[in-house]
Order: structure tokens, then sequence, then C-alpha cells
């Protein structure tokens, strides 16, 4: 057991000294896997490595509750976990593969909490723009509100705690210590390419299958393509350059917006669900502005098609051309790998849509 929390701490160390580095050159989770000639087993094996630090880096301060912001960085590290293991599953040793499903487990005991974090953070911020006598009336609200995130909090630390988390944490240790890569295996050039355009045909699919009947669900599926597309983009951002820097910025836009809207709905359906609900019982004056707060959040929903038009639009233009160009260089080995290139910050906020305070 000494062995293994030594090497739990060391893991931890790495995954916080990396999250600074990352940081620093204002790109969140840029994998070391940037060099087209790198075998790919070993990129990814190197990428499981530090989201596995980042995991340990942030899951104390989760599990202490004192800044939500820690739980989103939790729960970041298992989704980009998930997608790792997905889009390099082929390359990745079984255990690792297999190791897919907890990551999946533990997203949707993180999620429970980090959705009421968000909905306590929005009924804070509507109730800054009211009078004190209608803040007062949502006080109950707020009340319901905690009472949940703190049973939520109490499953995900049963969760964190459990033995199958121990031996998660433990497979991914050992395994990408220990696992080597085949002398002739294939190249992140070679593999990621087709991996990038076939992301990119599944968001337009989702795109074009919205219409006017759309639910947030649909619009969600767009948001989760987006981030699919945007996370096989950052397993080669050295590799492709400037054309990848500039989609990126553009997927981030919109995964921001959808984002916020797939808040608003979430929050919009527990208000509704609630306000349903007989053993609640809120006082009337609650209920009211329960009503009033879910249309609020209606009303954000409601953008959700003008947005996916507009920030589509900048998506598949110049930005996708000019990366289909450089993808096609890569394949037929005629571009080399160009300097490394900091991701600028859209907005000048944080460097991701997962760095974004309380969304999602």
């Amino acid at each position: 057991m000494k062995v293994i929390s030594a090497a739990r701490q060391s893991i931890a160390a790495q995954g916080a000294e990396a999250v600074k580095s990352s940081a620093a050159v204002g790109a969140v989770g840029a994998p070391p896997a940037g060099e087209g000639s790198l075998p790919v087993g070993e990129a990814a094996l190197a990428e499981v490595h530090r989201l596995l630090g980042s995991w340990l880096a942030h899951e104390p301060g989760a599990r202490l509750g004192h800044d939500p912001e820690e739980l989103h960085q939790l729960r970041v590290a298992a989704r980009r976990l998930d997608a790792t293991l997905s889009l390099f599953k082929q390359y990745l040793p079984a255990p690792l593969v297999r190791a897919r499903k907890k990551a999946k487990s533990l997203l949707r005991a993180l999620g429970a909490t980090r959705d009421l974090d968000v909905q306590l953070a929005g009924l804070d911020a509507y109730c800054e723009e009211l009078p004190a006598e209608e803040r007062q009336a949502l006080a109950p609200l707020k009340e319901r509100l905690t009472i949940e995130r703190a049973r939520a909090r109490a499953r995900m630390l049963r969760a964190l705690d459990s033995e199958a988390t121990r031996r998660w944490i433990q497979t991914l240790a050992a395994t990408t210590a220990e696992a080597a890569t085949p002398a002739e295996a294939a190249t992140v050039a070679a593999i990621m390419p087709k991996r990038v355009r076939r992301r990119f045909r599944r968001l337009r699919k989702a795109v074009r299958r919205l219409c006017a009947d759309s639910t947030m669900d649909d619009y969600h599926k767009v948001r989760r393509r987006a981030k699919q597309l945007r996370y096989a983009l950052e397993s080669g951002t050295v590799m492709y350059g400037k054309p990848a820097d500039e989609l990126l910025k553009a997927l981030r836009r919109m995964q921001d917006k959808l984002g916020a809207y797939q808040d608003a709905n979430i929050a919009r359906a527990h208000l509704n669900a609630l306000a349903a609900d007989p053993e609640c019982a809120l006082p009337p004056a609650t209920l009211f502005h329960m009503g009033r707060l879910a249309e609020h959040h209606a009303l954000i929903t409601s953008q959700a098609r003008a947005t996916v038009t507009r920030t589509w639009r900048k998506v598949r233009g110049r930005r996708w051309r000019a990366l289909r160009e450089r993808l096609g260089e890569l394949e037929h080995g005629t571009g080399e790998s160009p300097e490394p290139m900091p991701l600028a910050i859209p907005g000048g906020g944080p460097a991701s849509a997962e760095g974004r305070p309380l969304s999602h």
C-alpha cells in the first residue's frame, strides 16, 4: 500500500505540474503528443498518464467542496480520459480500454453534484438583480437546492471512496507505467487526420439534423460532437499548427454557448419537477418566483438555433478548409510539424469551455 500511495502522490504531482504548464501557454489539456512522428500508442499512454495526474491533483479539492471549480476540473479530467480511451482504443492495452466503463460511471456521479453547483450559482446571480423582498421569496428554493447538493455530494464521495474507483486508479497508473509500444507502430500523423475528419463529419451531420422542432437534447448532441472534434484536434495541436488554433477558437465559442443553454435547460427542468412535487411543500410566493426563473431559463434556451447557425458558419468555413488542407499534407507526408503556437484565449477568459467557471 505504501508503494501505491507513493505512486499516487507522484502522479498527482506530475498532473499538477502539467496543469500549470498548460495554463502557462493558454492551453488546457494540450497533450504531449503533438509530434506526428510519435507512435500513436506511446502518445496515448502519455496522455492517459497526464490526465490521471490531473484527476489526482483535483480530487482533494473536489472532496472538500469549498471551490466548485475543483469538482469541475475533476470532471474535465474524467471526460478527457473517456475521450482519450475512445479515440485511441485500437492502440491501447486491454485494461485501459476496459477502464473506460468506470470513467463513464464516475462522470455520472460527479455530474449530479456539478449540476447543483451550477444551479445554485445561477440562482445567486439571478437573485442579485432582484429587490430584497423577492430574494427572500426564493430563499426556500436555495435551501432545497443546498440540501439536494449535500445528498449528491454524499453519493459522489461514496463513489470516489469505492473499491472499484481505487482499482480503476491503480489500473491506469500501472498500465501507463508498464505498457510498451510495438517498434513498428503507427504514428500520430498517420492515424489522426482520419479521426479528425470523421469527427467533423459527425458534427456536420448533427448540425444538419437540427430543425425548428429540435429539442435541447438535439442541441446537446451537437455540443457533444463539437467537443469530440475539439479533443481530437487538441491531440495534435502542434502538428496541425495555426489551422487547428483557428478552428479550436470557433469550436470553443460554439461549446460555450451551447453549454450555457444546456445549463439553463437542466435548471428549468429541475424547477418544473420541484414545483410539481407535493412533498417539497414550497410556499406560494416561492413557486411564483420559480415560475419566473423558469421563464428566464426558457428565454435563454430559445436562442440556441440562432447561435448554432452563427457559430457553425465559422467552424465549417475557411477555418475547416485550412485545416483540411493541412490534414492532407500530413497524410501524404508533405508537411512538416510547425513550431508550437500558444492557443489564444477567446475574450481574455479561460483557455477553454472547461475552464469557464460554473458551466456544465
